[in-house]
């Protein structure tokens, strides 16, 4: 045997080995979870495994497959008893069926007993299950062979109270079976609306037998009893309950007062159920509330005309929900209370969604606009049959609102009377003039929230109100969900920003009413023009907003006078320009934002105005500059409003140079390059270490270079002379004071225009001499320079360094 392998074969032989443990290993591991299964299992020796070392992987557990077993079994027995009682039936005689019925059904039932005394209770479940599906098939064969006369629905209704019997007494004796006292909650949920099918009642009187059913099932909810019982009774409870709910509703719509002593029932029943079942206590009390209202709404609305309907429901929801607040005497629970307000609260909430229509026609009708402006036609009324009780709706949730308080009560109540202001036009079918009347006091009633009283008290978060806690098992669950952060609700940003936009909106829409006659245009825009300046000037959440918004009325004041004196669109364009003017000397005693960007908006619709026309286009530039110059006065407004001033001044110059009809292109640079290089003349003085390319590059370069290209196709001589002397000038300037961007730049002119003027010679002298003299000319440039090539390069550096030390 070789003791020292190769280091290949060794590794070979370590790889092999350390694959026969890890297989070992596994083998060893199977066996023992077989093992463990055998010593464990409730069931019995487990079988061999298949293999040896391999255990078979159990898919069930032995009770699981017991369960399913005598499950199918007593399925199979029950099929097969159903077949014998409906197809057999008539092969045997009266003693014989009733002989093999009664001893089958005899032994079923009794056999469980014996199975529970011997521990074998799956079997005895399935065994009693099968009993009781036969006493369901003795009943059926009793109606069949003894009472084949009597009426079904009354002989199932008390088939059903003898089986609830004695299924309940075949439960209690063999408490060991789970199925049977459910079986009887079931059965029992019969009798009462199936005998009252049978007597010939009607809707109400079923639903009365199914809420004395409930009741019951309540009784039984409330007595200590096995779970399974208690679940049964719970969910037939509530099937029946809400069966007998949604009759009492229909009949309330259709018969009020024969449905509601019926929801008043339902609610008795719901209200008790609250206390018996407290997780679901808030939910109950919210049944119970709407029901009472639906029952004393429902006669009330009977005996009033129809359009009070929605009033009467909403005055009895609002009443019910006025309950969430009465003094803490303990005679209402606070989980009933808590519901009674949430059903009081979707009441009118459900009220309030039926008055909007009218709103909505109030605030968006006068945009549809059937003539032109100032026609003096109005739009056909909208909603002109609805019910003018929607009004009312909207005043009762306003009061409702206000009444409850805290900041959102608040809100509400804005917003709702806002809603009320908006929709009387319509509701009412007020007139033209009283409609825009009514739209400015919704607007100056809304505005007027953002500067209401109380100083920055009033702007101070408050906390949001806590949710009361409902009693019992429910208070866990009530508290996890209001339990989240807290946000803090400003009242003071709130109510203000809500009024701004409602005062925004029903501004708006009054505006657009009063564009049917000029006379109104005017009353309004100058009401909402005083109105808006009042917010601005008085301060609070919105004034910037305000102010933008003021000035939008004045520019629909000046663009509404322009109209009325039958000015064109580029005069009213120049007229608009009082617009920005008025806003930049504002801006001087009064600082804001908005109301500036607006004016400049006005302006920029202003110079779009006058595009048409472009002598007056060049005059609207040039007053806008004026104005952008005046703005440039104020330090914090300076750079931004000088170079627009700037622009605005070069862009009106060069308008009006289009419209005389003047081509030259210097009569276009030149107004940009001499302000440009007075600005760069300044900035050095300022900053001498400012380079000249910055400082006046700009300003030469708009001159030379349009003008070297006019020079290029111009065939007369003053061009090129008047050219070549300012660039002469502006090259002995830029050597003179040192300065790189005048020098290089007037150079370069200077030698182009000199190219320009010598080219036609040049061309002549070439054509005059002999071909073989321009070769022999370049050669003889070449040996020159290649003979001072060293000395050439050392004055071209020194000429770069010059030209690298100058600015």
């Amino acid at each position: 045997m070789d003791m020292n392998p190769p280091p290949v074969e060794e590794l070979r032989r370590v790889d092999a080995e350390l694959a026969r443990l890890d297989a070992r290993r596994a083998e060893l591991l199977a066996r023992r979870a077989w093992l463990l299964g055998v010593l464990y299992a409730p069931a019995g020796r487990a079988a061999a495994p298949p293999f040896p070392g391999v255990a078979a992987p159990a898919e069930t557990s032995p009770r699981g497959a017991q369960n399913v077993l005598l499950t199918l079994g007593g399925i199979l027995l029950a099929v097969a008893a159903l077949a014998f009682t409906l197809v057999s039936w008539g092969s045997m005689g009266i003693a014989g069926r009733s002989a093999v019925l009664l001893a089958v059904t005899s032994a079923a039932l009794a056999a469980p007993a014996v199975l529970l005394r011997r521990g074998l209770g799956s079997t005895a479940e399935a065994v009693g299950a099968l009993g009781l599906v036969l006493t369901v098939l003795d009943a059926y064969a009793l109606h069949r062979v003894a009472l084949p006369g009597t009426d079904g629905l009354g002989y199932t209704a008390a088939a059903a109270a003898v089986l609830a019997g004695v299924w309940g007494g075949y439960g209690g004796l063999l408490r060991g079976l789970r199925l049977p006292l459910p079986a009887a909650a079931v059965a029992a949920q019969l009798p009462l609306p199936l005998g009252a099918l049978a007597a010939g009642g009607g809707p109400a009187v079923v639903a009365w037998a199914a809420v004395l059913t409930a009741a019951a099932d309540v009784l039984v909810l409330g007595r200590p009893s096995r779970s399974e019982v208690r679940v049964t009774a719970g969910v037939s409870a509530g099937v029946l309950a809400a069966w007998a709910l949604l009759t009492g509703a229909g009949l309330s719509l259709t018969d009020p007062w024969t449905g509601a002593p019926l929801l008043l029932g339902c609610a008795a029943l719901c209200l008790y159920a609250a206390a018996a079942a407290r997780p679901a206590a808030s939910t109950l009390a919210t049944v119970a509330g709407l029901a009472l209202v639906a029952a004393v709404a429902g006669p009330a609305r009977a005996a009033l005309p129809a359009e009070w309907a929605v009033p009467v429901y909403v005055v009895c929801g609002l009443a019910l929900a006025a309950l969430w607040r009465p003094v803490r005497a303990g005679w209402i629970p606070e989980a009933v209370r808590g519901g009674f307000g949430l059903a009081g609260g979707v009441v009118a909430g459900l009220g309030v969604l039926w008055a909007l229509p009218p709103v909505l026609a109030g605030l968006l009708g006068p945009a549809d606009r059937s003539a032109g402006l100032w026609s003096g036609t109005h739009a056909a009324p909208v909603l002109a049959d609805y019910p003018a009780t929607a009004a009312l709706v909207l005043l009762l949730g306003a009061v409702a609102a206000a009444t409850a308080g805290g900041p959102w009560g608040r809100w509400g109540a804005v917003v709702l009377g806002w809603s009320l202001l908006m929709a009387l036009p319509v509701a009412l079918e007020l007139p033209y003039a009283a409609g825009i009347a009514v739209r400015l006091v919704a607007t100056a009633a809304a505005l007027g929230l953002a500067v209401r009283p109380g100083g920055p008290a009033h702007d101070r978060p408050e906390p949001a109100p806590v949710p009361e806690r409902p009693e019992g098992a429910w208070g866990a669950s009530w508290t996890a969900v209001t339990a989240g952060p807290v946000v803090p609700v400003a009242p003071g940003a709130l109510l203000a920003w809500t009024g701004s936009a409602a005062g925004t909106a029903s501004a708006v829409s009054a505006l657009l009413l009063a564009l049917d006659v000029r006379a109104a245009t005017f009353g309004v825009l100058g009401v909402l023009l005083a109105l808006f300046t009042a917010v601005a000037v008085l301060g609070g959440a919105v004034r910037e907003t305000a102010a933008g918004a003021a000035v939008l009325a004045a520019a629909g004041l000046v663009g509404a006078g322009a109209a009325a004196a039958g000015l064109s669109g580029a005069a009213a364009g120049l007229a608009l320009l009082i617009v920005p003017a008025a806003t930049a000397a504002l801006a001087v005693r009064v600082r804001s934002v908005a109301a500036e960007v607006t004016g400049v908006a006005v302006g920029a619709l202003a110079l779009a105005l006058t595009v048409p026309r472009p002598a007056a286009l060049a005059l609207a530039l040039a007053l806008g500059g004026v104005i952008a110059a005046a703005t440039a006065l104020r330090a914090e407004r300076r750079r931004a409003a000088s170079w627009t001033a700037g622009a605005l001044f070069l862009a009106a110059a060069w308008v009006r140079l289009a419209v005389w009809g003047v081509t030259v292109p210097e009569a276009y640079t030149l107004p940009v390059t001499v302000p440009a290089l007075v600005v760069g003349l300044l900035r050095r003085r300022r900053d001498p270490a400012a380079s000249s390319w910055v400082a006046y590059g700009p300003g030469l370069a708009a001159t030379l270079v349009p003008s070297l290209a006019a020079v290029w196709s111009d065939p007369h001589w003053t061009r090129p002379l008047l050219l070549g002397t300012g660039a002469l000038a502006v090259t002995l300037l830029g050597a003179r004071f040192r300065l790189q961007a005048p020098l290089v730049l007037g150079g370069a002119a200077l030698v182009l225009v000199a190219a320009h003027e010598l080219a036609p010679y040049v061309v002549q002298l070439v054509g005059a001499l002999p071909r073989w003299l321009p070769p022999a000319a370049a050669g003889l440039l070449l040996l020159a320079v290649g003979a001072t090539y060293e000395r050439r390069l050392r004055e071209a550096r020194a000429l770069r360094g010059r030209l690298a030390r100058m600015r």
